[in-house]
């Protein structure tokens, strides 16, 4: 299994061939804080890259996470609606969102295999 990251927060893990499963980085939960809800966007099937795959509202920020690349969704983690305290979890078995296929090998070989921070300070 491989782990890559993308800028918005998100870490993607290739499960087998075809699938990936998307679940929110550490960088996503120390944007947003402790998450205190989370709402996975219902989409039928096929998802294009730039569309909003969940809402989630913590201590620091409420936001919207979106998919970087276009793919097909397989599966939801439904219990993250019900628990979504399980986003704060370092599990990726806990703090997933969804399983995705088709996506694009040369999208997956762009995204970073290391996860980064902001290096800017305010």
């Amino acid at each position: 299994m491989t782990l890559k990251y993308h800028e918005n927060g998100i870490w993607i893990e290739k499960i087998n061939e075809n699938d990936f499963r998307i679940g929110l980085s550490e960088k996503g939960q120390d944007d947003v804080g402790e998450v205190m809800f989370a709402e996975i966007i219902e989409h039928a099937g096929s998802l294009s890259k730039g569309d909003p795959i969940i809402n989630v509202e913590g201590a620091k920020a409420v936001t919207e996470m979106t998919l970087p690349f276009s793919a097909a969704v397989k599966e939801k983690h439904k219990q993250v609606e019900d628990d979504p305290s399980l986003l704060n979890s370092e599990d990726k078995n806990d703090n997933w969102i969804l399983v995705v296929n088709n996506v694009d090998p040369k999208v997956w070989n762009a995204l970073d295999t290391e996860l980064v921070f902001d290096s800017y300070n305010n």
